[in-house]
């Protein structure tokens, strides 16, 4: 089965465009339905982290002081990802923090990624809330610690990535529920999707 890699950055702000840098990193790569691997790391951003953002996510300025600097762990990073494809919750906010650092390093920046926040609105439209931490508990998933730290995060995007593997696979009788047939679901419209899914459905056939 599909070996894919999960992410979350902790950062400085929300943009890479406005000088904000990653202050944290961890991966889980997911196979056959469970972790089997984890990176994980502090990084110095080489910049303050403001108040509210230490506020949100519990990483300080002085936590980060000792942490290995940015190049450093991104570097480590993109080895352990290799080139596997990449899932995130509210990817376009990872990707674009992925894609800044690997570019700054001139290493390749071209994983696709798939959004579970956007596989989410299309496959549980009645969720009241797409926020991971909801998600996760409207779904009955493992919460596995505070919100806003990135292994904790990481795996629960895990879960919530294998559940809509798992869901897709039943609902519409799937054998092959790949990264890239999600990624193209996420960007099929709400619509189509039953479309979308009866056509890979007769494929299979």
């Amino acid at each position: 089965m599909e070996r894919v890699a999960v992410l979350d950055f902790e950062t400085t702000g929300l943009s890479p465009g406005m000088g904000d840098r990653p202050t944290e990193v961890a991966i889980a790569l997911v196979e056959q339905g469970r972790i089997v691997e984890r990176f994980q790391s502090l990084m110095n951003p080489g910049r303050p982290i403001p108040a509210f953002v230490t506020q949100l996510t519990g990483i300080s300025n002085a936590m980060v002081a000792a942490a290995p600097p940015v190049a450093e762990v991104m570097r480590e990073a993109a080895r352990f990802v290799g080139a596997l494809p990449v899932v995130a919750h509210n990817a376009s906010f990872d990707r674009k923090f992925w894609v800044a650092e690997l570019q700054r390093l001139s290493l390749p920046a071209e994983a696709s990624f798939a959004c579970t926040m956007l596989l989410s609105r299309r496959l549980y439209p009645d969720c009241a809330s797409h926020k991971l931490g909801a998600l996760i508990q409207t779904l009955g998933l493992p919460q596995t610690g505070r919100a806003h730290r990135a292994m904790v995060d990481t795996e629960m995007a895990a879960h919530l990535w294998c559940r809509i593997r798992d869901d897709v696979a039943r609902r519409w009788r799937l054998t092959a529920v790949s990264h890239a047939l999600l990624a193209r679901a996420q960007a099929t419209p709400k619509g189509k999707l039953e479309r979308f899914f009866a056509e890979q459905q007769a494929c299979e056939a």
